[in-house]
């Protein structure tokens, strides 16, 4: 079984998910299951932006802190946010405290809310899914971009999202399950429903 740690409990994971017991939870029961939801994909979309520079691990320990901070990730709530907004965010010592980061996460309510004039930000991510999706063995087959990554970030900068990049849209597409990155030989693999062929 290469690239893989088999847990106490006898369960095959990716060296990442194999220790801290947060992460090992976020894998078990969250990563890379289909989020076609508008707030929950509006929520990983702006986790995912804050994450940047930092390890995922960080961002899950404040996850609750973001929730209550960005008012559960309402894009109506978050959309109507003022600079008074603004400065409260900053001086929350629960979330990382990036004012670029945060004035992104406003700027990208504000773009989904206007999303659903032309279908919404669900169908646009979605209709980013490749035909096929990666069959990695080891953590070093994972690509960190795609093709339909590359895709992606361009058509949501072009529709007014910001933070963006490919690298945090691909990292959004395995999050979702656009994606199976699952290690072939992990527990997890093909548990999404939607790479089940792939496994």
């Amino acid at each position: 079984m290469s690239g893989v740690v088999i847990g106490d409990d006898g369960l095959a994971r990716p060296p990442w998910a194999a220790v801290d017991p947060l992460m090992r939870e976020y894998y078990d029961t969250e990563w890379g299951m289909p989020v076609r939801d508008e707030r929950g994909l509006f929520e990983r979309l702006s986790l995912e932006a804050f994450q940047s520079g930092l390890s995922w691990a960080t961002i899950l320990r404040k996850r609750e802190a973001f929730r209550s901070a960005f008012r559960d990730f309402d894009p109506d709530v978050v959309a109507g946010f003022d600079d008074a907004d603004r400065e409260r965010l900053l001086a929350d010592a629960g979330i990382v405290r990036n004012r670029l980061k945060i004035d992104a996460t406003i700027t990208n309510a504000r773009a989904t809310v206007a999303l659903r004039e032309r279908g919404g930000l669900v169908d646009l991510v979605w209709s980013h899914r490749p035909a096929e999706t990666p069959r990695p063995v080891e953590l070093a087959d994972v690509p960190t971009t795609s093709p339909e990554s590359v895709a992606l970030s361009k058509s949501l900068k072009a529709v007014g999202f910001a933070f963006v990049g490919p690298t945090t849209m691909h990292a959004l597409m395995e999050a979702t399950g656009i994606v199976d990155t699952h290690l072939v030989d992990s527990h997890r693999r093909g548990s999404s429903g939607v790479w089940e062929a792939a496994r």
